[in-house]
């Protein structure tokens, strides 16, 4: 993998000036992982008035030494490049910003006030190249890594930099970072920095909650969604976060469920997961029983949760809007959860109840509400995520939902009919509607007013008889389409 040049120019600019620059953060662990980084930061002992004289074209609009500069790339992840003056940072008093950011004079004191070890490793560019050393391993030239952060990536380790409960103190939104990155990058919390957040998690409360929001969507669209969730509750974050989810830890279920409610949502989330659902219906199918606990009634095989479907839509909008979610992806979720329950069963549903089923939860919605009932299912403890009633539903959501072969369809009217041949209202408006309609399902090209407005004027010159038969003809014609129709779209979802 190579250093993009845009990020080797910033520096180079830097080092001409006689400032020191290395690459650092997040990206540098991506790096050295083989990752390609989403982005790329550079950290500097020149300040920030400094940063902008060398670099016109910037924004510097934040109490934190960071100016971004433009660097006029046509790569998004390059266009613009955080420049950050080493620094370090007094309490925190509010466990989220720093009382206090002052310059250091030195890379050590910046690297040490970062979270975690792994992100505390910065990298330097000799000559304008990366010297060969780091592919024999020599840290000491071109990495410089006081925290051993290369030995925790290999060891796969999320370790807080110094102290954890200090770091912990000072943001406490870094305890929910940890899960994340443990969660994302596949690694495990060490056990001190892992103690710590148990002994912390309490500070959550001071967070806002669209900082809690982002974190958490971070580790719902990970492959890793459903051992995230769990690692927030292992580490007693996840009842400062969402206890709903919590109340259903050991709350067992019925006859038709093998898992107990909390670890149902986990393995439905973890199938939501594996299959690349959406955003929303991970949401959905983590949440989609959350008002189990509360609906319950009775113990064992025949314990109850009636309308837990409504109760369970009314906390997840709870939940969604404590975590200030955008209102729309909001109203979606709610839905998912509200209609997750819907009944259907082959030879007992008819296509109006579809109709109503689709109505209430949109169209646009029927496909990602399946994907929550799979998810659901495999949750349960079922072999089949979609076995044949519900590739059926498929198959009737399809049919209902396409539009009904009728005169609707022509580009002209019953009333144009009876303008262009001066005739009241009868039959053979009908009947020659039904003619013109044959016609276009044979070749839809006829379609048009004026091919349709030379077909009516021929049509108008026949009796009433022959206008009957050739309609009963056109008639046949389109019961033949439409049940070809419906054979394609049954062999769409293998439905005989």
């Amino acid at each position: 993998m190579m250093i993009p040049k845009e990020v080797k120019s910033v520096i180079k600019k830097l080092k001409d000036k006689k400032f020191e620059a290395y690459i650092v953060g997040g990206c540098v662990r991506d790096f050295l992982r083989g990752i390609e980084p989403k982005d790329w930061d550079i950290t500097t002992s020149a300040k920030p008035e400094e940063i902008r004289k060398v670099f016109p074209k910037n924004f510097y609009e934040n109490k934190f030494l960071t100016v971004t500069v433009q660097t006029g790339s046509k790569d998004p992840k390059l266009k613009d490049i955080e420049i950050t003056t080493y620094r370090k940072e007094a309490r925190y008093t509010d466990k989220r910003h720093p009382d206090e950011v002052k310059y250091a004079q030195i890379l050590g004191e910046d690297l040490a006030r970062r979270d975690f070890t792994i992100n505390a490793i910065a990298l330097e560019i000799q000559n304008n190249h990366l010297p060969r050393v780091i592919k024999s391993n020599h840290p000491r030239e071109v990495i410089r890594d006081p925290f051993e952060g290369q030995k925790d990536l290999k060891n796969k380790l999320i370790r807080a930099v110094g102290r954890p409960e200090d770091r912990f103190q000072e943001d406490a939104l870094r305890m929910l970072r940890a899960v994340r990155l443990a969660t994302t990058l596949d690694f495990k919390i060490e056990p001190k920095t892992a103690e710590a957040i148990q002994k912390n998690a309490g500070l959550m409360r001071a967070i806002s909650q669209e900082r809690i929001r982002d974190e958490l969507i971070k580790i719902i669209m990970s492959n890793r969604a459903a051992q995230g969730i769990e690692l927030l509750r292992v580490t007693g974050l996840l009842k400062y976060i969402m206890p709903e989810l919590e109340q259903g830890y050991g709350v067992g279920q019925n006859k038709h469920h093998i898992y107990e409610c909390y670890q149902h949502a986990l393995l439905s989330l973890e199938y939501a997961a594996k299959k690349g659902f959406n955003e929303q219906v991970r949401w959905a199918a983590l949440l989609h029983d959350i008002g189990k606990p509360r609906a319950k009634r009775g113990e064992g095989q025949d314990a109850t949760f009636y309308n837990h479907e409504v109760i369970g839509a009314k906390m997840t909008g709870q939940i969604l809007d404590r975590l200030r979610f955008p209102k729309k992806d909001a109203e979606k979720i709610i839905k998912l959860v509200r209609y997750h329950l819907f009944y259907y069963n082959v030879d007992e549903v008819t296509d109006s109840s579809v109709r109503r089923l689709v109505r209430q939860v949109g169209l646009e919605n029927m496909e990602e509400l399946l994907q929550v009932r799979m998810a659901d299912r495999i949750g349960s403890g079922v072999p089949k995520a979609e076995p044949y009633k519900l590739r059926h539903l498929k198959y009737v959501i399809d049919k209902v939902s396409q539009d009904p072969i009728s005169v609707k369809m022509l580009k002209v009217t019953g009333n144009d009919v009876m303008r262009q041949l001066d005739i009241p209202p009868g039959p053979r408006i009908g009947h020659i509607l039904d003619i013109l309609l044959g016609n276009v399902l044979f070749d839809p090209k006829k379609n048009k007013n004026a091919t349709l407005e030379q077909e009516i004027a021929t049509l108008g010159k026949l009796s009433g008889q022959e206008l009957m038969e050739m309609s009963q003809k056109a008639k046949q014609e389109r019961e033949k389409v439409e049940i070809k129709q419906d054979q394609m779209t049954k062999q769409k979802y293998w439905v005989t």
